[in-house]
């Protein structure tokens, strides 16, 4: 797999939005998912309505199966993992829901020419060229989406061993690196309780 960068500029970010809004909302929200639960793109890619919609109203966690490499006795786990969805992620629930009837068993990200999920290689495809129109230099890609949650994540003041467990990393410097932060590199970190 080849190493891409996380987004580190709300700018960046917020350009990209508007560009992904111009564009289609299944592909904005697919975006803002991303960046805000740190979901795998297989994981996002595979969620149904009924994963986001109890019937009623937005749930407030999506459930994720994810397997888990190498638990401490060196075999493969299932965990089933909790993903909060903010309001930012509501808000574009909503909008996207408002703009398609769907059924509980369809695909969130359906592609617009089956009933099956958009692909792996158009999510890539989704990301890189909003990316590259918003002026974005570096590696962009799927995995860009799910750094940039851990990037602002931490810089936002969120434990490191949070992270850590969200991305099912062995050590934190793991997860730095991860993150593109350099050991030892110095920055401000927001705790931002918003009372």
């Amino acid at each position: 797999m080849e190493y891409v960068d996380p987004i580190k500029d709300i700018k960046s970010i917020n350009k990209i939005k508007e560009i992904l809004k111009r564009q289609s909302q299944r592909d904005l929200l697919l975006f803002v998912l991303g960046i805000n639960t740190g979901i795998r793109v297989s994981d996002l890619l595979s969620l149904r309505i009924s994963d986001v919609w109890d019937g009623k109203e937005i749930k407030e966690f999506i459930y994720v199966n994810e397997l888990n490499y190498q638990n401490d006795e060196g075999k493969n786990t299932n965990e089933q993992k909790a993903y909060f969805l903010n309001n930012s992620v509501k808000k574009e629930l909503k909008k996207y829901f408002s703009q398609h009837d769907f059924t509980e068993c369809d695909f969130l990200f359906k592609s617009k020419k089956n009933n099956q999920p958009i692909t792996r290689q158009q999510a890539y495809r989704i990301i890189n060229n909003a990316a590259k129109e918003a002026g974005i230099q570096g590696k962009i890609g799927t995995h860009t989406i799910r750094k940039t949650f851990g990037y602002h994540a931490y810089r936002k003041g969120i434990a490191i061993s949070i992270i850590m467990s969200i991305y099912n990393h062995h050590s934190s410097a793991e997860t730095l690196r991860y993150l593109g932060i350099e050991k030892g590199q110095k920055q401000l970190i927001k705790v931002d309780v918003n009372l």
